[in-house]
């Protein structure tokens, strides 16, 4: 079993256990997106947010950390991992390859979206992600926070995504 998991999302500034080592990471052939409605965390059933996923795309890449796991701690971070990515099956746990800004190359733990499951919603536009994450509360609090939170620790890490500097400036104007 791979001792490394790639964060894209809460995981970059979330991850719940402590990493040996954080190294950034890409994954190639996924996007980073709003695309999974959450109706636990950052929404509910009767008014779903989003939370990000990593959405199949051929062409694309995703920038983010792979963080390793301590080896006499593996089970129990799985355990945890497992319990809070796949709390409503519409994440698949895959295996897969990731290149470190290093060039080195490992296997890591990744978590991304069912295309078929309920809850994914690949095709919003940016207007509507927006609309959806100014207004959704869930179980760990506003959408909002989970947006700010994901691309204030994109930046610290020099990691660019114009798409969530986007979401960012919209959802504040339309909470403001």
């Amino acid at each position: 079993m791979t001792h490394w998991v790639f964060g894209y999302g809460s995981l970059l500034w979330n991850p719940g256990f402590t990493p040996v080592e954080t190294v950034h990471a890409r994954l190639d052939g996924y996007a980073r997106s709003f695309c999974m409605r959450s109706i636990h965390h950052r929404g509910t059933e009767e008014d779903p947010g989003l939370v990000l996923a990593l959405d199949a795309h051929p062409e694309a890449g995703c920038d983010g950390l792979a963080m390793q796991m301590h080896e006499e701690e593996l089970d129990a971070t799985m355990a945890y991992l497992r319990e809070r990515e796949l709390v409503s099956s519409a994440y698949l746990e895959k295996i897969l390859p990731i290149r470190f800004a290093d060039g080195r190359e490992e296997l890591a733990v990744t978590y991304v979206i069912d295309p078929d499951h309920v809850q994914y919603c690949g095709a919003l536009e940016l207007e509507e992600q927006a609309q959806i994450i100014a207004r959704a509360v869930g179980g760990r609090g506003p959408n909002s926070e989970y947006l700010f939170n994901t691309a204030a620790h994109l930046a610290e890490l020099g990691i660019p995504d114009a798409e969530l500097d986007w979401l960012c400036a919209r959802v504040r104007a339309l909470i403001a």
